[in-house]
């Protein structure tokens, strides 16, 4: 009888753990820990203050009062990103339809480029993550389509109301009372946050053009015909439109699937140990959550921690248009304030290891390298003055192993491995993307 009732113990101990989908392990210290220090960051909102929403709850996810989100707006946007068949206003002509918005903002790199500094049009070749795409040797540079600053990622874009590294995007909330800057943004005066700005903006600057030809060529009518049927068909194809479907797309591309997002929804082994740990260090003696908060871990807000700029290095190049001087004050360069000088918007953190430039002007190769800079606190730029420099820089005293720990934290436990359900599996065109030139078209393997 003993013999029976141990063998049926066992039997339901088996079925037990391999049939219950639901089975959660018993919190450890370490679980129970890292709750605590959320409920204080949260202000007492709780591990709830943290998670994402689905990302075709569109109710719950932030949004531009003047631009809801809809599934019809989403499918023409993540195709118009993508669409490399939309670069009809390049500035050498052989450049023509071989580059997209996705060119410096594609899934590999964690919707960022993959470069120190992205390049759009005259770019050529993509490599594995967009790290192998380099400027056409046969053009021009002052032609070339690259970036004064690192190029940001879209994910989590929802939880910013301005965008840009100096915020300069954007017509309402945080860009009140920033009317007097916006010369050269006359889309700001739209009154769209800056999501749809940047959308709106950035066609021309990057050299894109939507128009009649564009849609009835690439049968995209349809699609802005079912996300925009109460406007006007004689207004209906245009750049701001194409804009505003891409914004709505934008606002959905949520890093819910990465591990700590799991583990906040409850399942506590979604992290391994040196995750918790680093979560623990990143919420606790790292004081990470003053500027990494919310759902996005970012707070909206600007913070001069002095790193460095593209000027700081030969390898990147610095067109005479793009302003350099205001470009390296950041917020300050747009507000004209002294207070705001070298200051950048927060970033997210979520799969910025996918990436492999960090800060600004890319100056990091790796995570760790900034979470060591920020704790030792000596600025790589000496043009921050020290008043600006945020209060966290070098007064944090974390230890090698707590620095290691939110190292990995943010590598692992922030970093969403299936990116790829946002992006299509082609587009209307049928080109390659998010680039089209020929050497992408062999990195790829379009052809």
């Amino acid at each position: 009888m003993k013999k029976i009732i141990t063998l049926t113990g066992i039997v339901l101990l088996l079925f037990s753990c391999t049939n219950d989908d639901n089975y959660v392990p018993i919190e450890n210290t370490l679980d129970v820990q890292l709750k605590e220090l959320l409920t204080s960051a949260s202000e007492g909102k709780e591990l709830s203050y943290f998670i994402f929403p689905e990302s075709d709850d569109y109710s719950k996810i932030p949004h531009d009062p003047k631009n809801p989100i809809t599934k019809a707006k989403v499918d023409l946007g993540k195709l118009l990103l993508h669409e490399t068949a939309l670069g009809r206003s390049p500035k050498v002509e052989k450049m023509r339809e071989t580059y997209s918005c996705a060119s410096c903002h594609q899934v590999n790199a964690g919707f960022s480029s993959g470069l120190r500094q992205g390049i759009g049009e005259c770019g050529v070749g993509f490599g594995i993550n967009g790290n192998g795409r380099v400027i056409d040797q046969s053009v021009p540079v002052n032609s070339v389509d690259i970036q004064p600053l690192r190029s940001p990622t879209l994910l989590n874009v929802a939880y910013q109301d301005v965008m840009l590294w100096n915020g300069q995007f954007g017509g309402t909330g945080t860009n009140e009372g920033t009317e007097a800057s916006w010369d050269n943004i006359q889309e700001n005066f739209l009154g769209f946050q800056g999501v749809e700005v940047q959308a709106i903006k950035g066609q021309g600057v990057h050299r894109l053009l939507i128009d009649d030809e564009f849609v009835n060529t690439h049968g995209y009518k349809e699609l802005f015909d079912a996300a925009f049927g109460d406007i006007d068909e004689s207004e209906r194809y245009s750049t701001t439109n194409a804009a505003l479907a891409m914004a709505a797309y934008e606002r959905i591309l949520l890093a819910n699937q990465a591990p700590w997002q799991e583990w906040l929804k409850g399942k506590n082994n979604a992290m391994n140990t040196a995750e918790k740990r680093g979560a623990i260090a990143f919420f606790g003696n790292g004081k990470c959550y003053e500027c990494h908060t919310g759902p996005a871990l970012n707070d909206k807000d600007f913070h001069a921690f002095g790193m460095g700029d593209f000027d700081d290095s030969s390898k990147a190049i610095i067109l005479d248009d793009a302003g350099f001087d205001k470009v390296k004050k950041g917020r300050g360069g747009f507000t004209q304030k002294s207070e705001d000088n070298y200051k950048f918007k927060t970033p997210t953190l979520y799969n910025i290891a996918d990436n492999g430039f960090y800060g600004h002007g890319g100056t990091f190769t790796s995570i760790k390298e900034v979470v060591v800079y920020k704790n030792e606190g000596v600025p790589q730029s000496s043009d921050v003055t020290t008043e600006n420099l945020a209060i966290q820089f070098g007064t944090i005293n974390l230890t090698d192993q707590e620095v290691d720990d939110i190292a990995v934290f943010i590598e692992n436990g922030l970093r969403d491995p299936n990116l790829k359900r946002y992006v299509p599996e082609i587009v209307n065109s049928g080109a390659c993307f998010p680039n089209n030139d020929d050497q992408s078209r062999n990195d790829l393997g379009c052809d």
